[in-house]
This record gives structure tokens, sequence and C-alpha cells, in this order.
């Protein structure tokens, strides 16, 4: 289905054909020629706006991109955090129960 163009495109292209006109040019000729203009500011259009979908397609990647590292340098950086508090544990038990054992030794 055909989309007709706007108003504002229609005489945008008449007054480019009439600024181009040529002596003797008649009006039907420059009415073809105001819609050929038309025609090819349509077809303009149409590429600047699919030019656009895809440069916010691009876009739109990036920032998902951007996001899914920060998350991964996040995820990482907790890991590590929980890596380092956690080998204090073991090590703290393992002084708490030879200190244990060395009170329990001394009162018996």
């Amino acid at each position: 289905m055909a989309k007709t163009t706007s108003n504002e495109t229609k005489n945008e292209a008449l007054k480019v054909a009439k600024a181009t006109q040529k002596p003797g040019q008649t009006k039907e000729q420059t009415k073809l020629i105001a819609q050929g203009i038309e025609k090819g500011i349509a077809e303009y259009k149409k590429l600047q706006k699919g030019k656009a979908r895809e440069r916010d397609k691009v876009r739109k990647q990036a920032i998902k991109a951007k996001a899914r590292s920060q998350e991964d340098v996040e995820t990482s950086v907790e890991v590590s955090n929980n890596n380092s508090q956690s080998h204090y544990l073991p090590w703290g038990l393992l002084l708490i129960s030879w200190v244990g054992f060395i009170c329990w030794t001394l009162l018996s």
C-alpha cells in the first residue's frame, strides 16, 4: 500500500519545480517535474528514517553491552570481596580451637 506524501512535501517540490522552470515549459511539464521531485524527497526521507532506525538499534545494543560488562565487573568484584573476607574464617576457627585446646590442657 503506497503512502501519500504530505502537503508540505508537495508544496516544497512544486516550489523547486517552479524555481527551475525553463521558458516555454507548460504547466503540465512543471507538474510532472514536481511529482518527480516529490518522489525523490519521499525516497530520501524513507532512507533517512531507515538509517536513523539502524543508528538507534546500534546505540541500544552498545548500551546493553556496556551494562552487561559493568554487571560482569560488579559480579567479579563481589566474588573477590567474598573470597578475601571468607579466608579469615578458617584461620579464626583454627586459632580459637588451639586456644581452647591449650586452656583445656592447662586446666586439666
